[in-house]
């Protein structure tokens, strides 16, 4: 534990100490008392033990994350069994059904032990503030009164138990970003509350369910089954998952080798991208063909990777043959990425995108709407990168002065709606790409040719 900053190692053990106080009740039920009227409520060790070794057991097996980003580090994919124990349990046996799985759970980061003994303590905070919320608003009456579950007054307690449940993770979360990785206070929580609350919230349906099942005469063998579709769906999104991480892999590949190919244009792929998604977002795009357009711009100048080197890398202006031979590149592109399936729409866009509305651009000379409006976009961001970008043919521009550019093409070189959104975009969000017109000097550039024209 000496690898853990100090602070970061008496908030653990803090929270370790809180864990024991909250489940002390429980434990010390389960010391034989002597002979006179119970003080507490006994607990029912028989349903612990079931909810603590189901979960400890799903720990085990792969699993998927699709909390995102913002999702409390190393939590599992399983909450629905402690939801459960939440609404099944007094708050003190609650605080023990997620610590045997915490501290059997794979870690992939080490020091493993503090982070084993810090996601059990706060699996167990949050699972006891969420059966005391859920036991204070009469959750338990509600869901396993003598006339069956009370719906829908039941699904209030179990929200309430929802939100503590998510609030405390996020707040217990963002302490230790803060102490342990350094992370600003004001970073630490931000923008992390709202998105836990929405997946788990569809774990608090699944485990009220596995309550009332629990609760009927089916008994908890019942409740154990709608687990099952539950991992089955976790499953399939990670299979989701494992596909796009895959696509990106082979759209990094790529991109690498057209860097390694043309150092000039270092990052541009990346930028065009992002000026793409600005371009597709604010045109109202649906986030599939966002998607898309992301993988058209990255991958738009795929194609020079069948362009000879030393006309990429020429220091000196192209003679009209060497430009032919580079205004090759977009058909190169598109035969490379013919057989790459996901990119759907995107092979159109890289094979047009040196189209001009004008019908004055390359490869096949097409004009207006017969260009595809993915390759507009590519069209209008690549220019726009290519003029921000200090080139092997010309110095940066500053923005202002791109924006100035673009528009004076608007409607000949490229598509006025195209342009404008970049604009809109650019006017609500600015440019913060990692080389512009301020960055650092590059090679001192050829005079040849403009930017907003060159076969980029």
């Amino acid at each position: 534990m000496r690898s853990v900053p100090a602070l970061a190692r008496a908030y653990i053990l803090g929270a370790a100490l809180a864990a024991l106080l909250c489940a002390a009740p429980a434990l010390a039920a389960a010391v034989p008392a002597p002979p006179g009227p119970p003080d507490a409520p006994s607990v029912p060790w028989l349903a612990v033990a079931l909810l603590a070794a189901l979960y400890a057991g799903c720990e085990q097996l792969p699993r998927c994350r699709f909390m995102g980003r913002h999702a409390p580090r190393g939590m599992g994919m399983f909450f629905p069994v402690l939801l459960a124990g939440a609404f099944l349990l007094p708050p003190a046996a609650a605080a023990l059904v997620g610590v045997p799985g915490a501290l059997l759970a794979r870690v992939e980061r080490r020091p493993a032990g503090p982070r084993r003994i810090w996601h059990a303590a706060q699996l167990a905070l949050a699972c006891w503030a969420a059966a005391l919320a859920h036991q204070a608003l009469g959750g338990p009456g509600a869901v396993g009164g003598p006339a069956g579950p009370d719906f829908p007054y039941a699904l209030a307690p179990a929200a309430a138990a929802v939100v503590v449940f998510c609030a405390v993770l996020t707040v217990l979360d963002g302490g230790i970003l803060v102490l342990a990785e350094r992370v600003p206070a004001r970073r630490a929580w931000r923008g992390r509350f709202w998105p836990v609350l929405a997946p788990v919230s569809v774990h608090g349906l699944v485990g009220l369910m596995m309550t009332v099942l629990w609760r009927s005469p089916y008994g908890p063998g019942a409740a154990l089954l709608v687990l099952l579709p539950m991992y089955i769906s976790c499953w399939l999104f990670a299979q989701y998952h494992r596909e796009r991480a895959a696509h990106q892999s082979t759209i990094r590949a790529l991109v690498q080798a057209v860097d390694l190919k043309d150092g000039y244009t270092r990052g541009h792929s990346e930028r065009v991208g992002q000026a793409s998604v600005m371009i597709a977002q604010e045109l109202g795009m649906d986030d599939s063909r966002v998607e898309t357009l992301r993988f058209a711009g990255i991958l738009h100048d795929v194609g020079k990777l069948g362009v000879p080197t030393r006309l990429l890398r020429k220091d000196g202006p192209l003679t009209p043959q060497e430009r032919r031979v580079i205004e090759l590149h977009p058909e190169y592109g598109h035969e490379i990425t013919r057989g790459i399936g996901f990119l759907g729409e995107a092979r159109a866009a890289i094979l047009h995108h040196h189209e001009r509305v004008d019908g004055s651009g390359y490869p096949y000379g097409l004009a207006g709407d017969r260009i595809p409006e993915c390759a507009r976009v590519v069209a209008v961001a690549d220019a726009f990168d290519a003029m921000t970008s200090t080139r092997s043919y010309s110095r940066a521009r500053s923005v202002p002065k791109a924006v100035a550019e673009l528009e004076r093409c608007a409607g000949a070189h490229f598509d006025p709606r195209m342009v404008g959104a970049l604009v809109r975009a650019l006017d609500r969000h600015g440019w913060h790409p990692s080389v512009t017109a301020d960055g650092p000097d590059l090679p001192a550039p050829r005079a040849t040719g403009s930017p907003a024209g060159s076969p980029s």
